[in-house]
């Protein structure tokens, strides 16, 4: 260990790997972090294989899938792996927020931790949305076609800026070329921002379910939450081996094993599962421009949580409307899911619309307005007791 102290490069290790110290009451919840590191890593190093044999060209791409699939020794598990790890991902990053938004992670004076977090969060997504359009099934090519047409609703240069993106008039070969590019290059850069959003979290150190700051009652990552983080990262390659080797379709579209068919629409275009409620507000507004600002919108509308949130006291643990709160967002957050996959059509328009309305109330009114109330009990309680 003396050796991680006295090396530049290891001390620097040794100060954000074994001795950071950790405040000692952070639950299982606090794992979510080193399981996202772990899929990062994981979809690094099979994206790497893949990329070895895939092959992005119209005409090749979906048989170079299949080929993959077929031909290349244990090519199947490396492929399924990928698939399924993007989808655990996204699992773990949303779990991950909403223990941020339940214990009040985002507040001062962690601000900057969160920005970085939300911005690792919108990667994500772009990252995996040139994924899905890599196999260039049925989904591949109608999802692409969809997603880049809602940027020809900005005014002016929207359709200009379209073609630029498809090289063309139609999603294309060069389409396929630049986006399989992007997507091999943005991992990278979320490995970057992963990198700043743990410098940021060294900064100040973690949050805990009391949301009370203490530098006393803690102890050093190693060995005690190391060993924590790798109970759930071994409960994480179990559950993962169950699905790749019994269950590797079960998060994916069936329509994505049917050759990419310009010629034929499939009978309900979406995105894969992670992006669907955000899908579902983009539908929800008639209006193509207003739709594309909302989808946008809800993503960079958690950067206003550290301000919106008046409330003095951090966690939710010790809030009971702001707890209420938060499950019927979780509640909300399930149901815009649900409208995503289902046919634009009544009643799930309505049903879509009033949750989309919920979801931007919940952070613009109903967070300020909580922590409103919240502050002013605690002053009438302090005034009543000193009277």
């Amino acid at each position: 260990m003396r050796k991680f102290k006295s090396h530049i490069l290891l001390r620097l290790v040794n100060s954000y790997v074994i001795d950071s110290p950790q405040p000692a009451n952070i639950s299982y919840l606090w794992n979510f972090g080193s399981l996202l590191g772990t899929c990062l890593i994981l979809q690094i190093l099979t994206g790497i294989f893949l990329a070895m044999h895939y092959q992005p060209h119209v005409d090749f791409a979906f048989n170079s899938v299949e080929h993959i699939m077929r031909d290349v020794n244990n090519g199947w598990a490396v492929r399924y792996t990928h698939a399924n790890v993007a989808s655990f991902f996204f699992i773990f990053v949303y779990a991950h927020i909403a223990r941020g938004l339940y214990y009040g992670s985002y507040k001062s004076p962690r601000v900057l931790l969160w920005v970085i977090g939300v911005i690792i969060l919108i990667v994500m997504m772009a990252t995996a949305f040139l994924g899905y359009v890599l196999p260039y099934g049925q989904m591949s090519l109608w999802g692409a076609t969809v997603i880049t047409n809602l940027l020809s609703a900005i005014p002016v240069f929207g359709q200009d800026l379209v073609e630029l993106i498809w090289g063309g008039f139609s999603v294309s070969n060069a389409t396929l070329n630049r986006f399989f590019s992007l997507h091999y290059l943005l991992p990278f850069l979320l490995a970057a921002l992963a990198v700043a959003h743990i410098l940021a979290l060294h900064t100040h150190g973690s949050n805990n379910p009391n949301g009370i700051g203490s530098n006393s009652d803690r102890y050093s990552m190693h060995p005690y939450f190391t060993f924590k983080d790798l109970v759930t990262i071994f409960f994480f390659f179990l559950v993962l081996s169950i699905m790749v080797f019994y269950y590797p379709n079960f998060l994916g579209h069936s329509d994505n094993y049917i050759p990419a068919n310009p010629m034929q629409t499939p009978a309900s275009i979406v995105p894969e599962w992670y992006l669907l409620p955000f899908y579902a507000i983009l539908r929800s507004i008639p209006n193509k421009l207003l739709g594309v600002i909302a989808m946008f919108g809800s993503l960079l509308i958690l950067l206003v949580l550290p301000y919106t949130d008046l409330s003095r006291i951090r966690s939710s643990a010790f809030r009971p409307l702001m707890k209420f709160n938060f499950w019927l967002f979780v509640v909300d957050f399930f149901i815009l899911m649900w409208i995503g996959s289902q046919h634009p059509e009544s009643p799930y328009i309505e049903i879509g619309q009033i949750a989309t309305i919920f979801y931007f109330a919940w952070f613009l009114i109903l967070v300020p307005f909580i922590g409103l109330v919240e502050n002013t009990l605690f002053d009438l309680a302090t005034v009543s007791k000193k009277n």
